[in-house]
């Protein structure tokens, strides 16, 4: 892989936020091959990338996605990483999730790929979390909660136990495989060149595609990203009194992260979670509170946001989900402690004008999960011993 290095940076305490970064070559040849790179372009090896695959975990989270789909994504994705796919698709009448692992199953013995398919209703792991003094993520039944976040944090403790040492995002309603393998070539791309064992990678994605007066046209940026960069970029300006845009995927789904970084962060519920990343970010190793992980501040954390190449084509769910995830975002940086009262009153304005509030609502908060560090690993794991996936962890 041929990529170049960050033309800008932006420094918030111990978060240092590289600018868009562009992907040159995917395949940059073997190492004798053409030389070395040039100041400005950095050469990773395909060993180097592989290793980094070996020891990462990719995670599909699942709701009745169709089963082609979720191949395509698994068609994607490199053999050496470890797959999580975490369903909460519907049991009865159909048992989508049984014909999920049904199809899951016979790809594998076509292509021996490492899978662990789990359902986030399973109560073994419900009970998992219970144990291990983590019952924030149940519901009254005692089983995991509905919600994309709370699969996600379910999927990172189980690579955790598998011990890897990296984790990445991937949606399951992705049309194109091709733009799966790139995203994972991202991920450890930027882990490859990252300096700090506390690291985050988010896909800024070249476009996404849509049909405008029976043409395709592909589109920068969504209607969402817009306003949530925007509104990241403000708060970050207004502590450093220079205006800048370096956020440029507050809502990235594709992400990875390193798991003694995934471990020490706190999580938003809903569609929420991708734009919290950055808010808790700043509100825990920004330098404007008190630290609570002093060994974190000194080796800072590392954010790469990196540009594919491949459009980001997925299915399309209509206007209101649109204003949805612009309400979970904003609702996350209105209720921070971080948050100016300027920036809180332009969020006002902005969710009235949009209609998604009414004229004297202000907007509800998130419900927020603590750190996953908090769980005592030894009594989470003996609770899953039994299951079939457990042979995976160490």
């Amino acid at each position: 892989m041929r990529i170049e290095i960050p033309r800008e940076a932006e420094r918030f305490g111990s978060n240092l936020i590289h600018g868009i970064q562009k992907v040159y070559e995917m395949d940059s040849g073997l190492p004798d091959d053409n030389g070395t790179a040039g100041k400005i372009v950095k050469r990773i090896s395909y060993d180097e990338l592989y290793e980094i695959e070996n020891q990462m975990a990719i995670v599909i989270p699942v709701k009745g996605e169709k089963i082609k789909l979720i191949e395509g994504v698994l068609f994607g994705i490199p053999h050496q990483c470890l797959v999580i796919i975490v369903s909460n698709s519907s049991r009865s009448p159909v048992d989508r999730f049984q014909m999920e692992k049904s199809a899951v199953e016979n790809y594998c013995n076509f292509t021996h790929k490492n899978v662990m398919v789990v359902h986030q209703k399973d109560p073994v792991i419900a009970k998992a979390f219970a144990e291990g003094g983590y019952p924030e993520l149940l519901s009254r039944k005692g089983l995991i909660k509905n919600g994309k976040a709370e699969g996600m944090l379910m999927a990172k403790m189980l690579a955790k136990l598998a011990g890897k040492k990296y984790i990445g995002f991937i949606d399951a309603d992705n049309y194109f495989p091709g733009a799966v393998h790139e995203y994972v070539r991202i991920y450890s791309g930027g882990f490859a060149m990252a300096k700090s064992p506390y690291s985050m990678v988010r896909v800024s994605w070249s476009s996404k595609p849509k049909i405008v007066d029976n043409e395709l046209f592909f589109a920068k940026w969504g209607r969402t990203s817009v306003i949530t960069n925007r509104y990241l970029n403000e708060l970050m300006s207004h502590y450093t009194g220079f205006e800048q845009e370096v956020i440029k995927t507050g809502n990235a789904g594709e992400h990875a992260m390193t798991l003694d970084l995934a471990m020490l962060i706190d999580y938003s519920a809903g569609y929420s979670v991708e734009p919290y990343h950055y808010m808790n970010l700043l509100e825990k190793f920004g330098g404007l509170n008190e630290p609570e992980y002093p060994e974190v501040m000194k080796k800072s954390v590392e954010i790469f946001q990196i540009e594919s190449r491949n459009p980001h084509l997925h299915e399309q769910k209509g206007e209101e989900h649109v204003d949805d995830m612009i309400y979970a975002a904003l609702k996350v940086i209105y209720h921070s402690q971080v948050t100016p009262e300027s920036l809180k009153k332009k969020i006002i304005r902005e969710l009235r004008q949009k209609k998604i509030i009414g004229p004297s609502q202000k907007p509800e908060n998130a419900i927020y999960y603590p750190a996953l560090s908090k769980i005592d690993l030894n009594k989470f794991k003996a609770v899953l011993k039994d299951k079939d996936y457990a042979s995976g962890f160490k």
